[in-house]
């Protein structure tokens, strides 16, 4: 087994170093010819490769080229290099429909670090290493001057040309300053806009939760810290709180030990509009404790303004294989995408599946 994981490994850095040399990209052809292996192996490790951020192809049967991931190599590290990780975990919770972009200032310029592509058959795609112009929105947000009071208001920067639009947002490792960018991009004929305060609410979330990794204590872009919110309290909808709840948010299982003591583990959760899925890790006390008393609640929660929070308790009930949604295994492979991102790999074990059908359910934000 060590030998055969050894062969991949070379396998795909000699793809790696090819790709390296002839930025301008390889054919299928050419690898085959560089790399010794089979032509439907090479297909998977490329497939692999490409999910990971390291491979890039312009078509489904195009040239393949250095993605952003191994452009990262060549540029050498920098402080926001893994922003490129913390955007494909992000990414995982990413069902917009529309290609995806994390843009870096290099040089004075707005480069493409790296990018979701949608996958509808018309879709905006980036170009590996791709600049966009100073009348980008991306540009903008990443920008010296200071944006349009619209955009200071709002949070967003959006602009549209004659076949694109593009919708970017701000990451700001103190808090206020941009120093990277989202953004969405779709084409032209297929936006609506009426779909724009979602998308930017989306993308505005994935931005502070980036943020927050650089270290940010709160999200105020182009605002000074002092710069206060709404926090006046109202219930969420129900589409406002689905929406909070398929964002790569931890929640907090609380249930009770066998002498009568609290407990509580954070858990990843999925909502499917009635109930909560959770999993646990083989060994795992709660899941014992659970299954002794099964009175449970579940607190997810948002540190940062509008300070949304779910609050849910009920009968958390163990599931068998098949009755998860998708079976178990499905389950367990949404909850890896949206918290660890594409191409995240769990150890090879069992773990157990509870629902939890909520008696009580609160959705609010803001503060009382």
């Amino acid at each position: 087994m060590a030998k055969v994981e050894s062969l991949s490994l070379q396998r795909a850095l000699h793809v790696l170093e090819a790709l390296r040399e002839h930025p301008d990209g390889l054919t299928l052809a050419d690898l085959l010819a560089r790399v010794d292996i089979s032509r439907s192996a090479l297909f998977v490790l490329l497939g692999a490769l490409k999910r990971l951020g390291y491979v890039e192809q312009a078509d489904k049967r195009g040239r393949y080229f250095p993605g952003p991931r191994l452009l990262a190599w060549r540029a050498g590290a920098s402080p926001l290099t893994h922003l490129q990780t913390a955007f494909y975990q992000e990414a995982g919770a990413w069902d917009a429909g529309e290609t995806l972009a994390l843009v870096l200032p290099a040089h004075g310029e707005a480069v493409l670090a790296a990018q979701i592509e949608a996958e509808a058959q018309v879709r905006s795609v980036f170009p590996a290493g791709f600049c966009f112009s100073p009348q980008s929105a991306a540009a903008r947000v990443l920008s010296a001057v200071p944006p349009s009071p619209a955009a200071r208001r709002n949070g967003y920067v959006w602009v549209k040309a004659a076949d694109t639009v593009e919708l970017a947002v701000p990451i700001c490792a103190d808090g206020q300053t941009p120093c990277a960018a989202l953004v969405l991009s779709a084409p032209a004929f297929r936006w609506r806009r009426a779909n724009l305060p979602r998308y930017a609410a989306r993308l505005r979330e994935m931005a502070i939760r980036l943020s927050y990794r650089l270290g940010a204590t709160r999200y105020t872009p182009w605002r000074s810290a002092a710069a206060s919110f709404e926090t006046s309290r109202r219930p969420l909808s129900a589409l406002a709180m689905r929406d909070f709840l398929n964002a790569p948010w931890i929640a907090r299982l609380a249930c009770l030990r066998p002498d009568g003591a609290p407990h509580v583990v954070p858990v990843w959760q999925e909502w499917d509009g009635q109930s909560f899925y959770v999993v646990a890790w083989p060994g795992s006390l709660w899941a014992e404790y659970v299954l002794a008393n099964p009175h449970v609640s579940l607190t997810i929660d948002e540190p940062w303004p509008p300070l949304r929070r779910v609050l849910a308790r009920g009968r958390a009930v163990l599931l068998q294989h098949t009755e998860a949604p998708g079976g178990v295994d499905a389950l367990l492979s949404r909850l890896r995408r949206r918290y660890l991102g594409p191409g995240s790999v769990l150890p090879a074990t069992t773990w157990r599946a509870f629902r939890i059908v909520p008696d009580t359910l609160n959705a609010w934000q803001g503060l009382s």
